[in-house]
């Protein structure tokens, strides 16, 4: 869309050949575009046939609002089947490109930029795009848009602080159910690991202490027999290594005759049998062994849950010695009053907080609903709602966290993101991005608040776009009481 158009006409009397005056100044226009990927927000003097107009392209990631750093823009004037293009290899600022076209023909064109960086490419246009025949024209055609009373908030000051903005979408809402779940392991999240031999145990690191991260095949504990009178690791792995090479030996003999139909099928059954149980047994008392000692190691990536017994202690056979979790799967339990009827069928999503105002649903990390219990509980009257939820939850099982259960069947409404919202006395604004650089505060009306979005009632459309992330420091510039200076050339 076209935001604003700016010209300063002097009556000089000297004309330039193009009938304009001299010291006059071309009309500026500007056009803000967004695309899932990036916001294109161009300033240039209105094309004039035979006169060059150098544009200041500023080209912002939508990610985390960063300028393109790196990349190259070419910027492409087509009319028909016919046009001229021009590139900047390199940003002449961070962010900011600045190409010169110099039109050949007049009329109705399209303005297209392929943006190419290390990261991604984008192609943006701007359609029915005028280009003039004489200044005299484009003056005619353009009026000074003069102020508009929006507040100024220029791309460089966006990219020195943490700015992020989003589109109004039309989604559905639902009723929620407001409470607060307790965080517990998931089924498979915690290994518990016990000596499966006896020995005295070594740790293998010297903090090994509850909540130390671990990796997955990491070495943890040594479990010992070396210098035990009896039930001596390295003694049972070398009789059980005799026994399976005698019984690999008696198996491969009793398998030629039975083959060559000289024994009968039971009685190589029977050898096969004991070939299987001592080859059993051996793998299993050698499984794990490095030096004549069990290795304890991690499952997985995760953290040290507990540690049931101290270095250098003796451990019998079967001893819990440690267990290891992961905190990319957890169990949320939340408890309601029977009088919601929850069944399955009718709750649609859960959101949950990781922390204060972050809010997260359960379908993001295609988590599911596992159960809601059928009875309310001896010391309080409520049913219990567990949902299984596939995230790193940075919290310890047992902490407490923010509920919303989404129930009920679904209707279309306008969404914002909660964080958008600025709130005076209970009276909700947002601010809203007119242009690139244009911004007003809008007061609105809000509904129901669904997890990290929120329905607006009155005062945006969809595809308006919302700043969800330095709204106050936006706030805070339409009161300082002056426009910045551009730190970019017109």
């Amino acid at each position: 869309m076209a935001i604003a158009c700016k010209q300063n006409n002097e009556d000089n009397h000297a004309h330039n050949p193009d009938g304009s005056h001299v010291g006059e100044e071309i009309p500026r226009v500007d056009y803000t575009i967004w695309t899932d990927q990036t916001e294109l927000f161009v300033e240039f003097p209105v094309l004039i046939v035979g006169q060059p107009s150098k544009f200041a392209a500023h080209f912002t990631v939508m990610d985390k609002h960063q300028p393109v750093r790196e990349g190259s823009v070419t910027v492409s004037l087509i009319k028909g089947d016919k046009g001229i293009r021009a590139t900047a290899e390199s940003p002449s600022s961070p962010g900011i490109f600045s190409p010169i076209i110099q039109p050949k023909e007049s009329g109705i064109h399209q303005l297209v930029f392929d943006l190419s960086t290390p990261q991604y490419t984008d192609k943006i246009m701007i359609k029915d795009l005028m280009v003039y025949a004489n200044m005299e024209e484009a003056n005619n055609a353009i009026d000074d848009a003069g102020e508009d009373g929006s507040i100024s908030f220029l791309k460089e000051q966006a990219w020195k602080i943490e700015f992020q903005t989003a589109s109004v979408m039309n989604g559905e809402i639902y009723d929620v159910i407001k409470t607060s779940g307790v965080w517990q392991p998931a089924q498979g999240s915690v290994k518990t690991m016990v000596a499966t031999a006896n020995g005295t145990v070594n740790f293998a690191t010297t903090n090994l202490t509850e909540g130390t991260e671990v990796k997955q095949g990491q070495l943890l504990m040594n479990v010992s027999s070396q210098g035990l009178a009896s039930n001596n690791l390295s003694a049972e792995i070398a009789k059980a290594k005799a026994n399976y090479d005698q019984a690999t030996s008696e198996y491969n003999r009793k398998k030629e005759l039975y083959e060559s139909k000289i024994i009968p099928k039971s009685e190589f059954e029977k050898v096969e049998s004991n070939y299987a149980i001592a080859k059993s047994q051996y793998q299993s008392l050698a499984s794990g062994v490095s030096g004549g000692s069990k290795q304890i190691r991690a499952p997985f990536d995760g953290f040290i849950r507990s540690v049931n017994v101290a270095n250098g202690d003796y451990a019998e056979q079967g001893t819990v010695l440690i267990s290891v979790a992961t905190e990319q799967s957890k169990v949320l339990k939340s408890q309601i009053a029977p009088t919601y009827g929850l069944t399955m069928q009718n709750i649609k999503n859960v959101w949950y907080q990781t922390e204060i105002g972050n809010w997260k649903s359960i379908l993001d990390s295609e988590g599911e609903i596992l159960s809601i219990s059928k009875d309310v509980e001896r010391d309080s009257p409520l049913i219990s709602v567990y949902a299984k939820v596939n995230d790193a939850i940075n919290l310890p099982d047992g902490s407490l966290t923010q509920v919303q259960i989404a129930m009920g069947n679904g209707e279309q409404g306008t969404l914002v993101p909660e964080s958008a919202l600025m709130e005076d006395y209970g009276n909700y604004s947002v601010m809203v991005q007119l242009s690139g650089e244009s911004f007003e505060r809008r007061p609105i009306s809000i509904g129901k608040r669904n997890g990290k979005n929120v329905e607006v009632l009155k005062g945006l459309q969809v595809g308006d776009v919302v700043v969800t992330t330095g709204a106050y420091q936006v706030k805070m510039a339409s009161m300082s009481g002056s426009t910045p200076a551009h730190g970019h050339e017109h």
